[in-house]
């Protein structure tokens, strides 16, 4: 319990001293250049706030998804050795099975077309 203690209040006292830190070495001098919202060396031709098409935000979304699936599979070979492997197939199934369906929902409604 002791080196738990320990560990905890190490961690927050680096944190705090390394927050601290940064505060305190930090230069903020704000100009018109920083503020500006393009910094590639030249003037902006249109707005910074154009609106941003949906379907960026569902290929990522996407994306998270089946990275998150193989984040979840990646114990799979190790779990089949345990002692009820059929238990750790059938979950890994329904999962497989969930988001196999869940890319076919989003294939018939037309989510993965690019152009409309």
């Amino acid at each position: 319990m002791n080196m738990i203690l320990f560990m905890f209040s190490l961690s927050l006292a680096l944190s705090a001293a390394l927050t601290a830190t940064n505060f305190w070495l930090a230069q903020m001098s704000p100009n018109s250049e920083k503020l500006s919202p393009y910094e590639c060396g030249f003037d902006p031709l249109g707005s910074a706030r154009l609106p941003f098409s949906i379907r960026f935000f569902l290929v990522a979304i996407l994306f998270l998804l089946f990275d998150l699936e193989i984040a979840l599979l990646l114990p799979l070979p190790w779990a089949v050795q345990l002692q009820s492997p059929t238990t750790t197939l059938t979950w890994a199934s329904t999962l497989i099975l969930l988001l196999i369906l869940g890319l076919a929902y989003e294939w018939t409604q037309g989510g993965l077309e690019w152009a409309e």
